[in-house]
Parts: structure tokens; sequence; C-alpha cells
């Protein structure tokens, strides 16, 4: 292995060449559409989505705002073949930081998240859309650090209720707003390129899903693959309006472990794969995944923000990884979201690049420059990968950031 050193700006860079590549063992999970935490996960991004846009249209900027903490708490149901009924409502805690005005005019806050709560439930669960408890705890505080002094206002008390725009300082130059990490890596296996299309194929907009009314939306997948042969485990709910008893059940689970069988022959020919489908069902005591909306979000499950899927979509505790949950966070100047999908999309170039294994850690320190993390480490396997190649690339992204704003709020780039 060889290690370059080099300084852009207040960055340090290393870039590793011949590094190890990863061996051909995975674990990899994938949660589906439907799942509490992909559901809390897409809620926290769409609220930051709405409020970025209508601050943009309505100011010329994004305001801070911040709902990466919000959570979900499972209702209760009542289920049985052929049908069912929601019997309590689910609990949607926003949690949060927003601007609630800018100068003299007010900002809909309120009004804003509980029509998106309950345009995003239409959406993604409509038996559960009139079964909501929206709980708001959107606060405007300022941030630490505001010290006061006689006949001094710190500048960011107002950060969350600027006298107009030009209080925003990302106006004027971006900072990084926390010490963080962001991580990404490059190409997936084929294996876990599996279990992703597996868990969106049983969980998202297939013709599979739409064919098979009974098909519920809150999938999880878990492979191993050793290099030989693979295991899956996964979980598909059914809907009970649509199963007309317990032989319905069944066969349905059996259509679902042949479509599995068909996708792995196609995806993955040659290699051995194993499925197991809903290991906790007890058929001759009725005790089956089956739900009246498709998600265990109807009966008591908990869904909270960064539990669920990394912004690549998958969970891979053998690939490189961190604990941020980056939906939901200000798209400006957070480095919890802006250094993940920064770091996934440099890794992806990296490996077009050298056409071998790309590993990135883009590592931020509070207040400096957004575009010059304290720490920038890169990994390649290629030895001979060209180093001012590597480094222009490094640049490009780094010099991105207004861009990526834009495809976050305007494009509605997926995060997980």
């Amino acid at each position: 292995m060889q290690r370059t050193t080099r300084t852009l700006g207040r960055s340090r860079i290393v870039i590793e060449t011949g590094t190890q590549r990863p061996d051909a063992t995975a674990i990899v999970e994938r949660k589906g559409l439907g799942h509490p935490d992909t559901l809390a996960d897409h809620l926290a991004e769409r609220l930051s989505q709405q409020y970025s846009r209508y601050t943009l249209e309505r100011f010329g900027a994004v305001l801070h705002h911040n709902f990466d903490k919000l959570a979900l708490l499972g209702g209760a149901s009542e289920v049985h073949y052929g049908g069912g009924r929601m019997t309590a409502p689910v609990r949607v805690l926003v949690n949060g930081r927003a601007a609630r005005s800018c100068g003299a005019e007010r900002i809909p806050v309120d009004d804003m998240v509980v029509s998106t709560v309950r345009a995003f439930f239409s959406e993604r669960l409509p038996e559960v859309a009139d079964h909501l408890d929206i709980r708001l705890h959107v606060t405007s505080n300022s941030s630490p650090g505001a010290v006061l002094t006689d006949g001094h206002t710190p500048e960011r008390t107002r950060w969350f209720a600027p006298r107009s725009v030009e209080d925003l300082r990302e106006r004027r130059t971006l900072l990084s707003n926390d010490t963080s990490i962001g991580t990404g890596w490059a190409p997936e296996s084929p294996f876990e390129t599996f279990v992703r299309e597996l868990a969106d194929h049983f969980s998202g907009h297939s013709a599979f899903a739409k064919e098979h009314g009974w098909c519920g939306s809150d999938v999880k997948v878990m492979g191993y693959f050793d290099g030989h042969r693979a295991d899956v485990v996964l979980c598909v709910p059914q809907k009970s309006a649509h199963v007309a008893g317990r032989a319905a059940y069944l066969e349905n689970k059996q259509t679902v472990l042949d479509e599995c069988r068909r996708l792995a022959s196609d995806r993955l020919p040659g290699t051995p794969v194993d499925f197991r489908l809903n290991v906790r069902d007890v058929p001759h005591e009725d005790e089956l995944y089956l739900t009246y909306t498709g998600s265990s979000i109807e009966s008591g499950d908990e869904g909270v923000v960064g539990r669920g899927n990394r912004v690549n979509g998958l969970i891979t505790p053998l690939r490189p990884m961190n604990l941020e949950g980056a939906n939901g966070k200000n798209p400006v100047y957070h480095v919890g979201k802006l250094y993940n999908l920064a770091a996934t999309r440099l890794a992806r170039s990296l490996h077009e690049e050298t056409g071998g294994h790309a590993e990135v850690h883009l590592v931020s320190a509070t207040g400096q420059a957004l575009d010059q993390p304290w720490r920038v480490l890169v990994r390649l396997s290629e030895p001979d990968s060209q180093i001012d190649k590597v480094q222009l690339l490094i640049e490009q992204v780094l010099g991105s950031f207004p861009e990526l704003t834009h495809e976050i709020v305007q494009d509605g780039v997926v995060l997980s």
C-alpha cells in the first residue's frame, strides 16, 4: 500500500492506493418502503423538502430547520381473514426546529407539517391516513453558543428568527454546522444489488406488487453470502382484506418464494440461494404476518429517523458505515447529510475512474468551510491509480455542494 498526503485549503487529503479489496463475504440488509424506519426517514426528508421549497420560493433562501429527530409510534389494529381495521392511531412525533418567520412574514410551519404528514401517509399507507395522531414539537430555539453581553446581540440568535435572509451566515460563506463524518464506497457486489432489488420488488411499485394486491410494503431482507452460496431471510406481509383464509395466505407465501427463486436465477446465475420467508409464522395457530395496512406500524411497532437504510440504500456492517441519520437535516450546510451523499458519489466516480474498489471518508470540523473538510481519506484498491486525477475528482465533488443542495430540494434525491 502507498500513502500520499496533500493539502487543499484547510483540508488534509490522504490517498491510499493498493489497499485490500473487500473479500467476498457479505452481510447486507434493506428495509422496504413500508418499514417503520423507512417511513420515518422518508417522512422527515419530505418535511425538509417541503419547508425548503416554501422558504426558497418566498424568501429566496432555504431557512434554518431540521426534522431529523422524527419518530413514529405504532397504533393498534384488528386483523382477520378478509378484512380488518385500525383501533388506535399511529402517533407521529415531529421533533425538530424551524424558523417560523422571516422579518415580518410568518411561515405556516404547523399547517405545512400537518398537511405534509397526511399527504405522505395517503400516498404510502392509505389505510393509515385517517388514523394519525400528529404531535408537533417544532421550536425556533437558538443554537448553543449565543452569549449575551451589553449592547450586543449574538448572530446565532437570529438563525431561527432572521430579520431577512441576510441574517443567514451561509449567504456569505458555507460552513460545516457540525463535527461529523460522511462515508461512501463502491462498487456494490452483485449480491448487495440483489438484496436491494429484492426488497424493492416486493415493497415498491413493481409489476409483481401491483398484480398481487395482498402484497404489503413492510418488507425486510437480510442476506448472507460467503462467496459461494447465499442465504436470505425476508419478511413480506400480506394485507388481510385480500386474503380469504389460511390456505390463501400459505399459497401467497409460496408465490413469493417462487418469485424469489426466479429473481435469483436471473440476477445471480450459478449461485445457490436458500430463502426463508416470514419465519415467525405458526400457521396452525393462525399466527401469521397478516396485516390490515401492509405495515407493522399499524400494531405497536415504531420507526425512528436514522435506524434504517444508509444513504446508499443498504445496511452493510462489513462495509464502512456511520451512524448519521441524513434524512430531514438541513440540505444547505448539514454535513451529516451532504458529506454522506458526497462521499458516496465520490466513491462511485473513483471506482469508474480506477476500475477498482473505492472507499471515501469526509470528516468535518464545526465552523470550517463546507468545501474544505478537516480530513479527507480515500482508499483505492488499484495500486497504479493516478493521484492527480484522484485529487481532481475530490475537488470536483467538494465544489458541488450548492448544486447538491439544489438536487436534494428541487429534484427530491432519495437518500435511502
